[in-house]
This record gives C-alpha cells, sequence and structure tokens, in this order.
C-alpha cells in the first residue's frame, strides 16, 4: 500500500506538492471516483488511477541507458555539467543515480536506476561483472598486452586479469570486471602507454544502443533488466 500523493510523485509526473493540489481539486480518481485525500492509502500494484482522466501508471523501478558525452559528470549533485540534466524534469524527480561512474572525458554506456540494491550487487567486486571499453591509445606491442591481461600492481590495488583485444597498435577493446577510480588510465600508464579516448560498450552483457546518438537515453527492455537481475541476488521487486 502507498499514499496516493506519493503514487503520483513516483511517477514522475508531478513533484509532491503539485499531486497533493491535484488530489484536493478532485482531479484524481480511484477506480473511476474522485478520491480528495492525499495521505489515502491504496494498492499500487492494482488500483486505477488517472488525473484528469487520463491513466497514470506506477513504476516503482526504472533502468534507463543514457549515452554519456564527453564533459560530463556521472554525479547527481548540483552540477551544470552532471548527466543527470540530459533527463527531463520528471525523470530527475524519482530518485535516479549512475550505477556506477564514468570520468568526465569516458563516453559511452551509463545505466541510471533508482533500484539501489540491485545496482550495489552489481558493483560489488564479487560479482565481476564485465564491462568492455573501446580505446585508443599510445601504439601497444603483444608484451603490454600480456601484461594488462594479467594484472597491474598500481599504488593502491592490484587489477584484476583483464581481456584486450587490439585492432591495430593504437586501437581496441579492454573488458575488465573492476572499476576503480581511472583504473585503465592508469593501468595503461604502468606499461608504459597512455589512453587518448575511451568509450563503454557495454555492462553486464548489455551493450549500448547504437541508436543512441551521445546525450540521448531510453528506459532499458525487460530482456535488458532481467539480464542485470542474473548478475545480482535481487530481483527487483
Amino acid at each position: 500500500m502507498i499514499r496516493l500523493d506519493k503514487y503520483l510523485s513516483d511517477s514522475g509526473l508531478f513533484s509532491r506538492r503539485d499531486a497533493s493540489r491535484l488530489i484536493r481539486s478532485g482531479a484524481v480518481t480511484v477506480g473511476g471516483m474522485p478520491l480528495r485525500d492525499p495521505s489515502a492509502k491504496i494498492d499500487e500494484e492494482t488500483a486505477s488511477v488517472a488525473v484528469k482522466g487520463q491513466p497514470i501508471g506506477y513504476e516503482r523501478i526504472r533502468w534507463y541507458m543514457l549515452n554519456k558525452p564527453a564533459d560530463t559528470v556521472s554525479t547527481t549533485d548540483d552540477d551544470p555539467k552532471s548527466v543527470m540534466n540530459l533527463l527531463p524534469p520528471e525523470l530527475r524527480r524519482v530518485g535516479l543515480f549512475p550505477c556506477g561512474r564514468l570520468d568526465i572525458d569516458t563516453t559511452g554506456l551509463l545505466l541510471l536506476t533508482n533500484d539501489g540494491p540491485t545496482a550495489h550487487d552489481l558493483l560489488s567486486p564479487k560479482k565481476h561483472c564485465e564491462k568492455r571499453y573501446r580505446f585508443t591509445c599510445l601504439p601497444l606491442d603483444e608484451d603490454q598486452v600480456r601484461r594488462l591481461e594479467g594484472g597491474i600492481e598500481l599504488s593502491d590495488f592490484t587489477s584484476k586479469p583483464c581481456k584486450v583485444t587490439l585492432d591495430d597498435p593504437g586501437h581496441g577493446a579492454i573488458t575488465v570486471t573492476e572499476g576503480k577510480y581511472h583504473q585503465i588510465k592508469r593501468m595503461f600508464l604502468a606499461v608504459g602507454s597512455e589512453i587518448l579516448s575511451l568509450a563503454r560498450e557495454t555492462f553486464a552483457g548489455i551493450p549500448l544502443d547504437p541508436s543512441l546518438a551521445p546525450g540521448e537515453w531510453r528506459t532499458l527492455t525487460e530482456d535488458e533488466i532481467a539480464l542485470l537481475h542474473t548478475n545480482s541476488d535481487h530481483s527487483g521487486v
């Protein structure tokens, strides 16, 4: 059971204050009948709610895919460069946050959600959740690739084994199961190379939708959400 005003605000279409105002005005119906008490409890799974005749569905858990552009930050802070500013106002009201972070100049797949338990599981080092990135770099040779794949001892941790494939000495893909601060950039520097550009292609088996231009987003499909849940201990319900 959930309060009627929270039901409406969780839809992302209304602020809590606007929801209360609409309810008191008689514009909100439940089961076809006006309900003017914002604190009235309803069953979010079965209730038929409408505002001025327009049905309003309830969606507690949300997952979105964003093609993160460069010069944006993966934060919910009040920052003009925050990726949250790429979303419409109604989605910025439902408690979304980035599932993991990408550096300011790293682009590509970023998942946004309000599902804290599942996101926590996916980001846990124990889950070995794979993330693949395309990169350009200062030229790598076979020995440097072997060193990267075997794990690099850095000042604060040793990276886990990863997979590197090269298209040519300066372009390729790397698949890691960690996501520490500047990790890939630090790994390349440690073997005498340098990352020039980095873009995430996949996260937990979900590829970036090629139809999304930088800054565009879409809702995850049911199959994509199910794939995330197979990598976590939470069902999302």
